[in-house]
């Protein structure tokens, strides 16, 4: 391929509006900096985290009937009427070993909530409001998950997502080097803070809570982003092999993102697809999770291009302006 070939199919120039890109960069990240700033000073945590992290109580309660999505709906909107704050449900199926206290047990209704304690009215509560919907419902498990519990999972569950970000520096540092490493690293910060930031939006305006599924689906969003910016570095570096004496790094960033950008947007939108169709008919119990992948991979796409690949154009420029130093 000549110089002309690649220099002259350009859907998008990185470049010249490097600056514009940074600057759409920032307003997008604003809405949800000043929520996490917002939930920070007014909920003292710039989130609002379930009972993961703060502690509560598990009721499981066994039915004989099968459980559509409308009835789980249905039953969530019954329990806040009750007065029980945002309460989780799950639908776990009755194995043999559930079943030993009473055999026609098909599914077991798995109800989270605050903590509750000796608090043996919420608990009525809840029982009675299982009771109008499934006659024969029977309370087979009380389990409560104490605050320091909750505070050890949320130490672990940030002390993992450090161990993975220290595993991608050093890895990208090999690779390439360090400047490319720092540029990847910023924009997975640039992902994560965008994903909070909207679920501390959320938090503010519809009472969506995190919990530890949410910090699976930021690992998820990393993996997915961070191997979009290494696509587009390993296109930059190929193709500094053959023309880095012919073309200036700016447009060899250019013309990398280009060939690249296809791939990009063909495994994001086939990957959006399949996430619209969980958080669609995939149930209400994971439907959080699901939102914040499809948040985190288009706010992932766009960082890789726009964000990630702009950095690294402008150090290396200034580094190639630097003037060489003369020997004494």
């Amino acid at each position: 391929m000549t110089t002309n070939e690649i220099t002259s199919r350009h859907l998008i120039n990185i470049v010249k509006y490097k600056f514009v890109w940074l600057c759409v960069t920032a307003i997008l990240l604003l809405p949800g900096v000043l929520g996490l700033i917002y939930g920070g000073i007014h909920n003292h945590s710039p989130l609002k985290v379930g009972i993961d992290y703060t502690g509560g109580t598990i009721l499981q309660y066994g039915v004989d009937k099968d459980i559509s999505n409308q009835a789980l709906s249905s039953l969530r909107s019954n329990l806040e009427k009750a007065g029980i704050d945002n309460p989780s449900i799950q639908i776990i199926h009755a194995n043999a070993e559930n079943q030993k206290t009473n055999t026609n047990i098909k599914n077991i209704i798995s109800i989270r909530t605050k903590f509750i304690s000796e608090d043996a009215d919420t608990e009525n509560k809840i029982t009675n409001v299982i009771s109008k919907d499934y006659n024969n419902s029977e309370l087979m498990s009380v389990t409560s998950v104490g605050p320091t519990l909750g505070s050890e999972l949320f130490k672990k569950s940030f002390t993992a997502l450090a161990i993975a970000i220290l595993g991608m520096v050093i890895y990208l540092t090999i690779r390439f080097k360090f400047t490319y490493a720092l540029a990847a690293i910023l924009g997975l910060a640039h992902d994560t803070l965008f994903v909070c930031g909207v679920f501390a939006l959320l938090g503010i305006f519809a009472g969506v809570e995190v919990d530890s599924l949410f910090i699976t689906a930021i690992l998820t969003v990393i993996g997915f982003s961070i191997n979009d910016t290494i696509v587009v570095f390993d296109r930059i570096r190929e193709n500094l092999r053959y023309y880095s004496k012919k073309m200036t790094f700016g447009e060899i960033v250019n013309a990398s993102v280009n060939q690249t950008l296809g791939r990009s947007i063909n495994t994001s939108v086939s990957t959006l697809i399949t996430l619209l169709a969980l958080y669609l008919f995939g149930g209400v119990t994971t439907r959080d999770f699901v939102l914040a992948m499809i948040i985190g991979i288009v706010v992932g796409t766009w960082s890789s291009i726009f964000f990630c690949t702009v950095l690294v154009s402008i150090w290396e420029d200034k580094d190639n302006k630097k003037p060489v130093k003369q020997a004494a």
